[in-house]
């Protein structure tokens, strides 16, 4: 008896996240879009068919009539978009989310707004070519895992707005071969920068206060 309950159970919660798999309202011009309609917002989020080739993302949609601007990048909006290949993110983005680039294994470029103040765990994490990265002076923080994987990055160019870098933020980032931490940073995450083999030299400023464990570990 016990074990047919549990069965039912689980048969529920699989039709349930079947149902919200793609948890979209509407698409514009192959972009997909959740709209919060008392707040008149919208978010890039995922839907029926991965992203390819190069995705503008716009300041603002219309629906039925409304004008809503695109204010953020939802968890796993781009998720294993191997097509991908560049992104451009409009100034009207204020929050990049969880894992929002994750596995986008061709994704060479993506231009970050000076609107964007924090750049959430594993945002690009395994975008093995993206090539460089530019963060705006609004980001305050990078985190966990941000850009771990990202093995064709040759150069990063952190801000003085950033005060903290998360664990493995660069974790195997091999082509990465210099990075100049500011003085705005108090504190660099556990391996943060473990199995950057290509990475020659650092500056880390008389600010930082504390260094985790393993963070240039395997920096040969």
């Amino acid at each position: 008896m016990k074990t047919t309950i549990f069965k039912s159970v689980i048969t529920v919660l699989v039709a349930l996240l079947s149902l919200n798999a793609f948890a979209y309202d509407v698409e514009i011009d192959g972009i997909y879009y959740s709209i919060v309609t008392k707040a008149k917002i919208a978010e890039v989020t995922s839907g029926d068919n991965k992203y390819t080739g190069e995705v503008t993302i716009p300041a603002s949609i219309l629906h039925d009539g409304v004008a809503y601007p695109v204010v953020s990048i939802a968890d796993l909006a781009f998720y294993d978009c191997i097509g991908l290949t560049s992104v451009t993110i409009p100034n009207s983005v204020t929050s990049i989310r969880l894992e929002a680039f994750c596995g986008c294994s061709n994704l060479k470029s993506v231009t970050i707004p000076s609107s964007v103040t924090a750049i959430g765990s594993k945002t690009f994490y395994n975008c093995r070519n993206l090539k460089s990265v530019t963060i705006p002076n609004s980001v305050t923080s990078i985190g966990n895992s941000a850009f771990r994987g990202c093995s064709s990055l040759t150069s990063v160019t952190i801000p003085s707005s950033v005060t903290s870098i998360g664990e493995q933020a660069f974790f195997v980032c091999s082509g990465l071969t210099s990075v100049t931490i500011p003085s705005s940073v108090t504190s660099i995450g556990r391996s943060a920068f473990a199995y950057c083999s290509g990475l020659t030299s650092v500056t880390i400023p008389s600010g930082v206060t504390s260094i985790g464990g393993y963070t240039f570990s395997g920096c040969i």
